[in-house]
């Protein structure tokens, strides 16, 4: 294709701004035509200088707009299979946030009807696989060297969760990137969860169990940990550790800028996740791009977005429960093993 490729972005929001300014101003190879938010305000002001952008109240109309060639879904969780299937039906190549669709139902009802289609059209946007750090880890793993992954360790803690975030959330919108980025880096899919609650952080909103310790075992026999704090206080902190049979890798551990002054050796911690991982949202969305003009899609597929809804789905309820949860997702469609 040599003209720029016409992307209708849905959701204005936090993530759904920052993707509008990354495609008009940081990407090649795209322009944005259109904008969908049911507040429409907020969609004007995302959108303010972007030329030929056109707003709209909801997602049929944008989908519909002049120039739209391929779809970013930046809207909240819950309205993700309509936007999904409103793609499909229209044979739009869509980039899509995590969570792909928040209840497992849902998302395999996306899965079946892309694989009703014969062929992909979605991916799923966990970034993580396009962090340097990540990238260089995974080969790691992959090259041998340092033998087979026994553990993976990871952190996941946020400054402050927003208004309405709930206990469940802290599976399906925060440790679904760990979820994926574990069967990514391991190759292997999860078989079993259990969460375990220390006590409420007082820095939690009333009826918020955050802090969670979620452990995951995997069909190789490996073991995955995760600390998922949402309301730490000092910043936003993303680390992992593979120990393997003949030694370990670390990473996240230092991206801030670091500075000595009047007796101390400081380093600052990135406030937000756009800022931790702006490099992997920059190369991420230039991967869909580029692909999308060459009339590919690679990248997460709506399988890995279903995979990770049943294992976050499985926490919940290991959440709710107190027990051990097994995860099953079942034998991918054909169109996914390609």
């Amino acid at each position: 294709m040599s003209d720029l490729l016409g992307v209708a972005v849905l959701g204005a929001g936090h993530m759904g701004a920052d993707h509008i300014r990354r495609l008009d101003r940081v990407v090649s190879g795209a322009r944005v035509v259109a904008v969908a938010d049911p507040d429409t305000a907020r969609a004007k002001e995302a959108a303010a200088g972007v030329d030929g952008v056109t707003v709209h109240a909801d997602t049929e109309a944008a989908l519909d707009a002049h120039g739209v060639q391929a779809v970013f879904v930046a809207s909240p969780g819950p309205a993700h299979e309509e936007a999904l299937l409103a793609a499909f039906a229209r044979g739009l190549p869509v980039l899509c946030e995590k969570p792909m669709v928040p209840d497992p139902a849902g998302a395999l009802r996306v899965v079946e009807a892309e694989a009703r289609l014969g062929r992909r059209l979605a991916q799923i946007g966990f970034m993580r696989r396009y962090d340097s750090e990540y990238a260089r880890l995974k080969a790691l793993l992959d090259s041998g060297r340092l033998g087979r992954p026994l553990m993976l360790h990871c952190t996941h803690r946020n400054v402050s969760s927003p208004p309405g975030f709930t206990s469940a959330m802290l599976m399906d919108s925060s440790v679904s990137h760990e979820i994926d980025a574990a069967r990514w880096l391991l190759g292997e899919e999860l078989t079993a969860v259990r969460v375990v609650r220390p006590r409420p952080s007082g820095g939690a909103p009333a009826g918020l169990a955050d802090p969670q310790f979620v452990l995951f075992e995997t069909e190789g026999g490996a073991l995955v940990d995760v600390e998922v704090f949402v309301n730490c206080g000092f910043g936003y902190q993303v680390r992992c550790e593979a120990v393997c049979e003949a030694g370990s890798a670390r990473i996240g551990e230092d991206h801030g800028v670091r500075v000595a002054h009047a007796g101390a050796d400081t380093t600052g911690i990135p406030q937000d996740y756009l800022v931790r991982f702006a490099d992997a949202y920059d190369r991420e969305v230039q991967a869909w791009v580029d692909a999308t003009r060459h009339g590919r899609v690679t990248g997460p597929s709506a399988w890995d977005g279903y995979a990770a809804s049943v294992a976050a789905e499985a926490g919940v309820r290991s959440l709710e429960t107190g027990q051990r949860v097994t995860v099953e997702p079942g034998e991918p469609p054909a169109l996914y093993r390609a």
